[in-house]
């Protein structure tokens, strides 16, 4: 096995046998573990069984997923439990009211009840929605990740935001619903198109950004062994879990610090609401990737930091593959005042005003509660040409 390249100090993680890690989410009686590395969809079963006592799981997937149900219902079969699986279409538009439905449905008629659970097969979309359905159903079940995304494995699968999207924006309909256990299978990432797993890499450099500059030092150093499958794949996911553990054990539903995870969200959402969701042109974490890069420059244009700092987060990002300008999106962009009305629909704004995550240098990202429309506003006319 190859030498591990240096890590950041001062992580906190257990390390398991077999090449696997541990985080833990600290929430009291609520606690969970998020268990990560290769082999974890073959061994659920026994995961599972020695956390949970109830015997009928369903397991919601999609169609790029779904090779997965078969090992995965073999594995939970073998310790007992019966499997009741719904295959559903790909894509942020099943982030929707009818697949909601769909999903609320097919766990009540597969009679899970509050010892049971349901798992959650697939990437962000499956989690969100499954995730939703879960907190819903017979007002609330319990509930399992099983991400197959590099960006669900560390952003949307930890914390327990769930939902769907609106007309009105993204994510703007859900409840908050934790998961009692989460399996990040790091095969599964094999599979991933070079886009998506870039896509899911965005989320990882954004931890770095926030409050770990030793974290993103090192990914500027070491991505493409992350890229490659090397050793520093399973610490990066490791890394970027425990960061979002930590916040999301002192802040769990947003009321301070948690709203740090929104670097280049807000900017990246509304992007996501002007592409009308059309993942040919955008996805998520694309989007977030432009939304950060705009976050540092304009934290450059309110004078708060360097437009140095900017293009080093831009030559980043731009190495690995991401797009990092509006003008990198295929197709044509609305006018800065329908993004601008997309970002006053965001649920980051509070009282009419809008709030964004800025920094003041690197990993110095801060809450920015009453920023002036006006600006915004000049700042997206200038970037959207």
């Amino acid at each position: 096995m190859r030498s591990l390249p240096p890590l950041p100090l001062h992580w906190k993680m257990q390390i398991m046998t077999h090449d696997r890690k541990t985080v833990r989410v600290e929430l009291g009686d609520r606690a969970y573990d998020i268990l990560i590395g290769p082999g974890l969809i073959a061994a659920a079963g026994k995961e599972i069984a020695g956390r949970l006592k109830g015997r009928r799981m369903a397991v919601i997937t999609d169609e790029h997923v779904a090779p997965y149900v078969a090992p995965l219902t073999e594995s939970l079969q073998a310790e007992g439990i019966s499997v009741y699986p719904l295959t559903l279409p790909a894509g942020e538009k099943t982030k929707s009211f009818e697949p909601l439905m769909q999903v609320t449905d097919h766990i009540l008629a597969s009679k899970i009840e509050r010892n049971d659970a349901v798992i959650a097969l697939g990437g962000g979309v499956i989690g969100d929605l499954t995730g939703f359905a879960a907190g819903i159903a017979r007002r609330g079940t319990r509930f399992i990740q099983i991400p197959t995304s590099l960006l669900a494995q560390v952003d949307s699968s930890v914390g327990g935001k769930t939902g769907i999207n609106s007309r009105h924006g993204k994510n703007l309909i859900g409840v908050f619903h934790q998961p009692d256990l989460v399996l990040a299978d790091t095969d599964t990432l094999n599979t991933l198109s070079e886009r998506e797993f870039r896509a899911g890499y965005a989320e990882v450099a954004k931890y770095g950004l926030i409050d770990k500059p030793d974290f993103f030092e090192w990914l500027e150093k070491n991505w493409r062994d992350v890229f490659a499958g090397g050793p520093s794949r399973i610490e990066a996911i490791a890394i970027s879990c425990q960061a979002k553990a930590d916040v999301v054990a002192k802040d769990e539903r947003e009321n301070g610090l948690r709203a740090l995870l929104n670097l280049g969200h807000t900017f990246g959402h509304a992007l996501e609401a002007a592409t009308q969701y059309d993942s040919s042109r955008l996805v998520h974490g694309e989007g977030v990737s432009v939304g950060m890069v705009l976050a540092h420059e304009f934290s450059a244009r309110m004078n708060l930091s360097s437009y140095d700092l900017a293009g080093r987060v831009q030559k980043h990002l731009r190495d690995v593959g991401l797009p990092t300008t509006m003008s990198d999106i295929p197709g044509e962009l609305p006018p800065a005042e329908a993004l601008l009305e997309a970002i006053t629909q965001d649920k980051k704004v509070k009282g009419g005003k809008l709030t964004f995550i800025l920094t003041r240098g690197l990993g110095q990202s801060f809450v920015a509660d009453d920023v002036p429309a006006s600006e915004v506003l000049s700042f997206l006319r200038e970037k959207r040409g």
